[in-house]
């Protein structure tokens, strides 16, 4: 699918409301198929990679109803209670799904299969095999890639020093456990996303978190719970970061998780000269959440980004990359070797795309160059990639001439409505056939 954006040169204005966050949708639906008793979630995400979760969670024996358009009711199977699925469980594009998914399985007393698409079948998954072996598991894979044969049975204790901060590797070795009743430790080289561990210390989990360690010690259930899904901090990126190209912009955004370990957008924005105010900061269900304002304030600045801040704003990176285009000066990413085996290649396929539009780069294995400057019009492949897709089409506000975005179909693996709401916002984004 092709969408064209047009730089219309108008600002935008508005309130929004983004998404449920993913990782968090994800980890809610599984969760509350592993607890006793009845949970609602609020907020939960209604995007492909979730729904493939929730009709994953289903095959195993979760009840799963919508109570209404802002509730999702999960009657659990409980620790011990899943059933085998009756055939292979589809994942489509989602790597979180089928990681977090080898966890649980690998503790089974059935044997299971998790099959992707295209995209997934390529994704590295001998990350979790490794480990997962070495706690006893048996799983089959051709190429360290789903498809994935699991031979469920018993699971020994695990000590695990992760080599890279991944919240997938470290929540699929945590569900292991707990679905084992096992002791786990994993230990990361820097901090990655915590929802999970918050999650399970809601529901009763024995969790203890020191520095880069958690620990999960074995329980005899968990407790259903009520979940708040807050917005995605990740789908937020892309209004903000059309705010700060659109000149007189002024957006707010409503409700967004403001959990430590997802805030690094925020923070480069902030170095980079952006005005962003944060109200309204509360928190629900454990999850820090909050208000963003945030108002045009003229050409941003280009900046050597943190190595640091780069594992909290890992899915922000190709919006980034699209900023750094326009900013004065020169714009640093370093540490970010993780994009190289996202649904794309985001570090080569956004440098093709910027390339084409007229923009000075130089790539590296784990990051890129970006030269800011004026951004030439043309066509660009997002590859597959919602993520990059909708990095282009924000871009393509503040192009000297249309940007046509090809491949661009997956945007609805996370944010089905991308396209409506920012055309509510002012933007000019049309379907290759000219509809707006």
């Amino acid at each position: 699918m092709r969408l064209i954006a047009n730089p219309s040169g108008r600002s935008l204005a508005g309130e929004l409301k983004v998404p449920g966050d993913k990782s968090i949708s994800h980890r809610a639906v599984l969760l509350a198929t592993l607890a006793d008793g009845v949970s609602e979630i609020r907020g939960f995400l209604a995007a492909r990679d979730t729904e493939a979760m929730a009709a994953a969670c289903r095959l195993l024996g979760a009840g799963i109803h919508n109570r209404s358009d802002e509730v999702l009711e999960v009657v659990g199977a409980g620790l011990h209670g899943l059933r085998k699925p009756e055939r292979p469980i589809d994942l489509g594009n989602s790597g979180t799904a089928m990681r977090l998914l080898a966890g649980v399985l690998s503790a089974q007393p059935f044997s299971s299969r998790l099959v992707g698409d295209h995209s997934l079948s390529a994704r590295p998954m001998k990350r979790v095999i490794e480990p997962l072996t070495a706690m006893g598991a048996s799983i089959a894979s051709d190429h360290g890639t789903a498809p994935l044969s699991i031979a469920g049975g018993t699971l020994s204790t695990l000590e695990y020093r992760s080599p890279v901060a991944s919240a997938q590797i470290k929540s699929c070795l945590l569900l292991a456990g707990l679905c084992a009743g096992v002791e786990v430790s994993v230990q990361e080289p820097e901090v990655s996303r915590n929802h999970s561990e918050l999650m399970l210390a809601s529901m009763g989990a024995d969790l203890k978190v020191q520095d880069l360690r958690v620990t999960l010690r074995p329980v005899r259930r968990l407790d259903a719970v009520d979940f708040q899904v807050p917005g995605d901090p990740s789908s937020a990126a892309f209004p903000l970061a059309a705010a700060c190209l659109m000149p007189d912009s002024r957006v707010q955004l409503s409700g967004v998780c403001l959990n430590p370990t997802r805030t690094g957008f925020l923070q480069t924005l902030d170095a980079m000269g952006a005005r962003v105010e944060v109200h309204n900061q509360r928190t629900v269900g454990g999850e820090r959440l909050g208000d963003i304002l945030i108002a045009y304030c003229g050409t941003l600045k280009g900046l050597d980004v943190p190595p640091e801040w780069v594992p909290s704003m890992i899915d922000e990176l190709p919006i980034l990359m699209a900023l750094a285009a326009t900013a004065d000066g020169r714009t640093r990413i370093r540490g970010a070797a993780e994009l190289r085996v996202k649904e794309s290649d985001r570090i080569a396929v956004m440098a093709r795309g910027l390339a084409t539009l007229g923009v000075s780069l130089e790539e590296f294995p784990d990051g890129i160059d970006i030269h800011g400057g004026p951004v030439a019009g043309g066509r660009v492949d997002a590859a597959h990639d919602h993520r990059c897709a909708m990095s282009f089409l924000v871009l393509g506000q503040a192009a000297s001439a249309p940007v046509a975005v090809d491949s661009s179909e997956m945007i609805g693996t996370s944010w089905p409505g991308f396209r409506t709401e920012m055309v509510r916002l002012g933007a000019d984004i049309r379907s290759a056939g000219g509809e707006s």
